[in-house]
């Protein structure tokens, strides 16, 4: 098909396109979150040997964040490529990265075999896989967000972001039913690479869907106008330096709760005693839940405006970080259940959904998939992985005490709410129209209707309407 002929909001190629960056995507995420609850469950014995369990968790964790490190050079290549060469091809390549490092891990001999050879592995395979993920999300969502009409983007742009609660629901399923079925004895000696090798399957399906997709006639139009940006990664830092920063700030919020709530309260729960399988299932229900709860907020965007709805999350991770560590403290399974679904389904689903659509349309579209890289990845990069970490040392330092994780997530929530309030509202149905020419301007040509648009959120009160 040729893509000069498809125009954005075509329905037929935009369900096509969206159901392709989800199952992408969450073939993506299941290969990066697969990691991360083996490495609380069972990688601090199979490849980092401790005398103190913890000891060993925090080094798994590490590795984990390690991965981290990889995702913002990710995001500079992949988005580099994406506004070079195309949208599609930049998900295709992700995606193998990603797929081929996940199955390499599910068939690595552990520490007991090959000694440090096998936690340099691992680091090795993370940092490829942090590579190849910096780049997935910016090119899924922005080939949705370019096909979605503008008074629905909010909602077809949060399909894509599904792909994080499915790519994590399935790798911890596999996991609670290996836990059940297997001796704790079976699932440390080969349990636990089942979930990586059937990594494969997943990885299979995304790429076929993938290659039956078409490039992004946005994109498509940069190209036949020779409007393509040669230099895009120093053309967006210099004409849009201050939206990176609050965009990255504006993120922190997500990308650390999140890990804590899915990943971290599992290292948490173990220093204090609680089963691993109630946390385990609670956690699964609470993230199960998002398949739904995020395409409402995705639409509750479109509505009410995506900073507003993203304020909204953001505020409510602040309010709720107490009463979650004292359910947490309790271990009682319907408290805990209750204010981990407040704070997942609804918190974290509130932040997460708009990101989908107000990224793109913070920039003009020859620099795009860039700027979508830079804040989502240097936002991961430091939400997920550095202060993910300090957030399983304080767990360490303060043997377990819940004050300074209520600290935590109080002082990001903050700093995203202030980002937020210091970044222009851009659903077109609460500005009357896009931010950009959607379809192509230059960055040069809008920088002055940018900075107009920042010292006018500035001075308004955060839910006012641009």
């Amino acid at each position: 098909m040729n893509t000069e002929n498809v125009r954005p909001g075509d329905t037929a190629m935009l369900r096509r396109v969206a159901f392709a960056s989800t199952i992408g995507t969450v073939a993506e995420y299941y290969d990066f979150f697969v990691y991360g609850t083996a490495a609380v469950l069972v990688f601090g014995q199979k490849f980092f040997p401790s005398s103190d369990p913890l000891i060993g968790t925090l080094a798994a964790f590490a590795t984990y964040a390690v991965g981290f490190l990889a995702r913002p050079l990710g995001g500079i290549v992949f988005g580099h490529f994406g506004d070079r060469v195309g949208r599609k091809k930049a998900m295709i390549v992700t995606i193998l990265i990603v797929g081929l490092g996940t199955f390499a891990i599910g068939l690595l001999p552990d520490y007991h075999s090959i000694g440090m050879l096998a936690p340099i592995a691992l680091i090795v395979i993370r940092v490829l896989q942090g590579f190849g993920v910096g780049g997935e999300q910016a090119g899924a969502v922005l080939l949705t967000a370019e096909y979605a009409p503008p008074a629905r983007r909010g909602f077809f742009s949060s399909l894509v972001q599904l792909g994080a609660p499915a790519g994590f629901l399935i790798p911890s399923g596999l996991f609670a039913l290996l836990s059940a079925t297997l001796t704790h004895d079976q699932l440390l000696d080969w349990g636990w690479r089942v979930p990586f090798l059937a990594s494969a399957l997943l990885v299979a399906l995304g790429l076929y869907i993938r290659l039956r997709t078409e490039e992004s006639p946005i994109f498509a139009t940069i190209q036949r106008t020779k409007a393509i940006s040669t230099r895009p990664l120093n053309e967006v830092v210099k004409q849009f330096g201050p939206i990176i920063v609050k965009g990255v700030g504006a993120k922190l919020i997500e990308a650390c709760t999140f890990a804590m709530y899915t990943m971290i309260v599992l290292a948490y729960g173990k220093s204090h005693g609680i089963d691993q399988g109630m946390m385990l299932q609670t956690v699964i229900v609470a993230v199960a839940l998002e398949l739904v709860t995020i395409p409402l907020a995705g639409a509750l965007s479109d509505r009410i405006g995506r900073r507003t709805t993203f304020l909204i999350g953001a505020l409510l991770h602040v309010v709720l970080a107490v009463p979650f560590f004292l359910a947490l403290n309790t271990g009682h399974r319907g408290p805990l259940q209750l204010v981990m679904i407040l704070a997942i389904s609804i918190g974290h689903c509130l932040c997460y959904a708009p990101q989908a659509s107000m990224f793109p349309e913070l920039f003009p579209a020859r620099v795009r998939c860039s700027g979508i890289a830079l804040i989502w990845q240097i936002g991961s990069l430091l939400g997920s992985g550095i202060l993910g970490l300090i957030a399983v040392k304080l767990i360490q330092a303060t043997n377990g005490n819940s004050l300074a994780l209520i600290l935590y997530v109080v002082v990001l929530g903050l700093v995203s709410v202030v980002s937020l309030i210091a970044l222009p509202e851009t659903a077109p149905r609460r500005r009357g129209g896009d931010l950009y020419d959607w379809g192509g301007a230059s960055a040069a040509d809008q920088s002055a209707e940018t900075a107009a648009a920042f010292a006018s959120s500035s001075q308004s009160a955060p839910f006012a309407r641009h």
